[in-house]
């Protein structure tokens, strides 16, 4: 498949006309993309479960671990995406990959050995957090340069619709896999799936250059450039108040879920899965409904509905445990109606991003995003183990649930409801 340059040094793939199932660059960077959040889910459930059933962690312990997964997005995500807009985005992500399955292979190597700590899961959640900076500000950067304009929102409803398909199977076979052979060599799998990334990475042909070395500015100017861009605008001021805030408030929520589940509730680490994945069912079919579901709402309205939506469910949550005789079904359903909103304002504020964004800004305006909204996740869980050690888990989960409550304002005081369609890069309705 040809490429060919635009004036400002950026790759416009040349891609062939009708579904993106007949564009092998497409196809295998979605290979790629597809096995590592396959991966990353079974390495979200394992690596906490691993600190509370066998490692007897507490919760504040229990908060560190999730901020460290967590802080490399707060520590390296501005220079991040500078360093990407510099670099083939594809090559980032192979490279990402080899250090995540290396990480997560000396977690079996330990527990075998007696020598795995606390501390040890601490230092290989951060590695991986590291890494998955540059995987994930990679893959959504490139999407701009493998298909058309026009084909941007079926790419991104394909990889959200493989990122849930991976949220549905990963947290229940992880759930099998911790009770068929234990947290730590259940690890192996996800080193493997990495593994299996690379391969379908490195297959991947794409036509992508990296800027000229004599363009590159002080990396001070260019990422504040990517920020100019990001707060300069006003939809995506109000976007990133929305998503910063929900995670902020879901992360201290979220961090407590395995003690919320596992000793609260007294669920099994299997019970647990099958929660997570029959939540995921909702983000499947959001990823699948989106397009039908804009169509109909128009896609400056679908912004906040979904925000609205979202916000709303999350007080399920705590509401559980005060009704333990139908926790379950609360719980399923709560992922259920979350997981489906959250994939329809994801895909859809995603999509409006890389529209509106100038090819050679694309990673410093996501890695701008991505150091807000997930850089407030690393504080938020730390402050979630210091409200579970010091309130306890249960009114830690309501202050969690109360917040996103607040979160959909930004979005639902703000233009998207007059707007049908959302403005593309010239400013023009899509």
């Amino acid at each position: 498949m040809a490429g060919s340059v635009d004036p400002e040094g950026e790759v416009v793939a040349e891609v062939r006309k009708g579904s993106l199932w007949h564009d092998g660059n497409f196809l295998t960077m979605w290979s790629g993309q597809a096995l590592s959040q396959f991966g990353e889910q079974v390495s979200l459930l394992g690596i906490p479960v691993l600190a509370v059933v066998l490692l007897h962690s507490t919760a504040f312990e229990v908060g560190v671990l999730d901020a460290s997964g967590l802080a490399a997005f707060l520590l390296i995500g501005l220079p991040a995406g500078a360093w990407i807009d510099r670099m083939r985005k594809r090559h980032v992500m192979i490279a990402a990959d080899v250090v995540r399955a290396a990480a997560l292979a000396a977690i079996p190597a330990l527990w075998a050995l007696g020598l795995l700590h606390i501390w040890q899961l601490y230092a290989v959640a951060f590695v991986i957090g590291v890494a998955t900076v540059f995987f994930d500000v990679s893959y959504q950067s490139v999407i701009p340069s493998l298909v058309r304009t026009d084909q941007i929102a079926e790419a991104n409803g394909k990889l959200e619709a493989t990122a849930q398909v991976a949220h549905l199977t990963g947290p229940a076979i992880a759930g099998g896999l911790i009770g068929l052979v234990s947290a730590p060599f259940a690890m192996i799998t996800t080193a493997c799936t990495y593994a299996a990334s690379f391969a379908a990475l490195s297959f991947t042909r794409d036509h992508e250059r990296p800027r000229p070395a004599h363009e590159h500015e002080p990396l001070r100017h260019e990422i504040a450039e990517g920020l100019r861009w990001v707060f300069g605008n006003p939809a995506l001021r109000r976007i990133v108040g929305t998503t910063s805030t929900s995670n902020l408030f879901n992360t201290i929520s979220g961090t407590m879920l395995p003690i919320f589940l596992l000793r609260e509730l007294g669920m099994t680490a299997a019970t647990m899965g099958v929660i997570l994945s029959l939540g995921a069912v909702g983000g499947l079919l959001g990823a699948i409904a989106t397009p039908h579901l804009v169509r109909r709402l128009g896609e400056g309205p679908a912004i906040p509905i979904s925000a609205i939506s979202f916000s709303v469910v999350a007080v399920f949550l705590p509401v559980a445990a005060m009704v333990p005789q139908i926790a379950f079904g609360l719980l399923v359903v709560q992922g259920f109606v979350m997981s489906f909103t959250v994939l329809v304002y994801n895909i859809t504020q995603v999509t409006f991003r890389q529209r509106i964004t100038p090819p050679r800004l694309l990673g410093r305006m996501n890695a701008s995003i991505r150091f807000v909204v997930w850089g407030v996740m690393p504080i938020a869980s730390l402050v979630s183990g210091g409200l579970g050690t010091w309130l306890g888990i249960v009114p830690t989960m309501w202050i969690g649930a109360i917040g996103q409550l607040a979160s959909a304002l930004f979005v639902v005081i703000g233009p998207f409801w007059a707007m049908r369609e959302l403005p593309d890069g010239a400013g023009n309705p899509a």
